[in-house]
């Protein structure tokens, strides 16, 4: 008999898995089972007017292959056929060799604006000439950063709209996301600027546009892997290309390929415990930063008519710090991955954020993307019908079948079925 697909096994039998296969140990696993919420004490002190909590499955990614290393991704989702396609583009960029990543730099930026000064050009000259007084502010106001080997990193000054004086600061934050570090930093150089010079402070911040945060990753496939039973690789590469190059010339198509992306980046940042919201705007203000909104990711043939797609985007991760330290099941997700910092985990989601475009333009382009994605919504539906375990194997044939898929759909046919097992 053949072994079941990791996919078809119980929630348990897939933690025991992965404990049998020495990804997880078993007191992870014990506390995954036990799915235990936060203590009422912990989410209040979380955030305000806390009244529950809210939950959203989490699933893993198996065997991404990055930089020649195998890492289990967690998702956490509430969307059925993400991971069921991360998995599937994984296993093809797995066969053909894997992902590739780079980084050039990780630092965050702040911006520290001030209005209402009298010469903007002097009060430039002086910024400029000053670097060595603020760098000491910098340092001042976040010593421990600087211990860590992290900081302040560089001040260029520029006068915006004959208004605004604005100075960016570029800060190394280390294995932190580092908001509150940079925060800390502008904040203080902006004191320090505004007594020398007057004026009225507008803002002091880190910018979630972080370009200096960029990470890329890219994978070539052959053709052939691609292949379905109707269509051949050849085929199928090509309208991936094409259908990229639409969405070049299309902002809605950019718009729906840059949310395919996401799908996965998110579902492994909020596992992680990192700030969704942060990396969605860092990723699409860098999908338009040249002034038209362009797809994140690019397809291409190779010389030897192979495929290749590379995605760049900033991911400024963190792997301590804020939610990252409080919840348990993000430590929980830290070892699942097995990574060793921030730069390695930002390589790993560019590769699923990459791995997911594969998937969804494979889709879009061959048998559509409803064919998978209605059968897991299928299941959905039938559990928000009220079907039980048994009832599934029953009613999921029928919802599939039917000639429209909807909740009303799902609920007579339950109780079609409910009649006729009576």
């Amino acid at each position: 008999m053949e072994k079941p697909k990791f996919y078809q096994l119980t929630k348990n039998e897939r933690l025991a898995t992965l404990v049998e296969q020495g990804i997880l140990n078993q007191t992870d696993a014990e506390f995954l089972a036990a799915a235990q919420p936060l203590s009422d004490e912990l989410a209040g002190n979380m955030i305000e007017n806390q009244i529950g909590q809210y939950q959203i499955p989490l699933g893993v990614v198996q065997d991404l292959l990055v930089n020649q290393t195998l890492y289990q991704v967690p998702f956490a989702i509430e969307e059925p056929s993400v991971v069921a396609a991360a998995n599937n583009a994984a296993k093809i960029g797995r066969i053909n060799g894997g992902f590739v990543t780079e980084s050039s730099t990780r630092k965050m930026t702040g911006e520290v604006v001030l209005v209402d000064l009298g010469d903007l050009k002097v009060a430039q000259d002086w910024v400029s000439c000053n670097n060595d007084l603020l760098f000491e502010v910098a340092q001042a106001a976040h010593p421990s950063i600087m211990k860590h080997g992290g900081g302040l990193r560089a001040i260029t000054v520029a006068i915006i709209d004959q208004r605004f004086l604005k100075l960016t600061l570029q800060i190394d934050t280390q294995e932190a996301m580092g908001a509150n570090i940079v925060n800390t930093i502008c904040e203080a150089i902006a004191h320090a600027v505004q007594q020398q010079l007057g004026g009225t402070i507008l803002l002091s911040v880190l910018t979630n546009a972080a370009f200096e945060a960029v990470v890329s990753a890219s994978v070539t496939i052959n053709p052939a892997t691609l292949a379905t039973s109707t269509l051949s690789g050849e085929v199928i590469a090509t309208k991936i290309i094409a259908a990229t190059d639409f969405a070049k010339v299309d902002v809605a198509r950019a718009a729906t390929h840059n949310k395919g992306i996401m799908n996965g980046i998110d579902a492994v940042i909020m596992a992680t415990g990192n700030d969704w919201r942060a990396i969605e705007a860092g990723a699409h203000s860098y999908a338009a930063r040249d002034g038209a909104y362009q797809p994140l990711t690019s397809w291409q043939w190779t010389a030897q008519r192979q495929l290749q797609g590379r995605i760049e985007l900033p991911l400024p991760v963190g792997m301590v710090g804020g939610s990252i330290g409080i919840l348990p099941t993000v430590q929980i997700n830290q070892r699942l991955l097995n990574v060793q910092s921030a730069r390695e985990l930002a390589g790993i989601i560019a590769a699923i954020g990459l791995a997911q475009n594969l998937a969804a333009l494979k889709a879009l382009v061959s048998d559509g993307i409803q064919k998978g994605h209605m059968a897991l919504q299928a299941k959905s539906l039938a559990i928000a019908a009220g079907a039980n375990d048994r009832e599934l194997t029953q009613l999921l044939p029928l919802l599939l079948t039917a000639p429209h898929l909807n909740t009303a759909i799902a609920t007579a046919l339950l109780a079609q079925l409910r009649a006729e097992n009576k």
